[in-house]
């Protein structure tokens, strides 16, 4: 095979990995993703994943203790609905954690706190109901 030809291949082949790599976010992943303001509710918000296993925990807690008659919090799915990922996104920041740091389950308490995690979340929704 000709050198010019070898070259022009491996030259292709890292030019479509390349273009692959950036249009994938490969080299962007670890910047925090642009966020576009949309109101966030009042009080409390407990942002899941549809189909997260943690989140399943969670709420299996909320419903075997009857959470949701002693504390008023408002539900929002994050991984198919892109307003409620920007919210997430705006209470993350306002907490001072990196998107490479946010997961759910993930509890904001209305006043500036947030708690992730399937311990976390439970134990303050477990102190604000006042469950020993």
């Amino acid at each position: 095979m000709d050198k010019a030809l070898v070259i022009i291949i491996v030259v292709v082949i890292l030019a479509g990995a390349g273009f692959w790599a950036w249009q994938s976010g490969f080299f962007t992943n670890n910047l925090p993703a642009p966020v576009e303001p949309v109101p966030i509710p009042e009080g409390i918000i407990l942002f899941y994943g549809d189909g997260c296993p943690h989140c399943k925990d969670v709420e299996d807690f909320i419903s075997q203790n009857k959470i949701e008659d002693k504390v008023k919090f408002t539900r929002l799915e994050v991984w198919y609905n892109k307003d409620n990922q920007n919210i997430l996104a705006q209470v993350a920041q306002k907490c001072g954690i990196t998107g490479d740091s946010v997961g759910v389950p993930f509890l904001y308490d209305g006043n500036g706190k947030c708690y992730i995690g399937e311990v976390d979340v439970p134990n303050f929704l477990k102190n604000a109901a006042g469950i020993q």
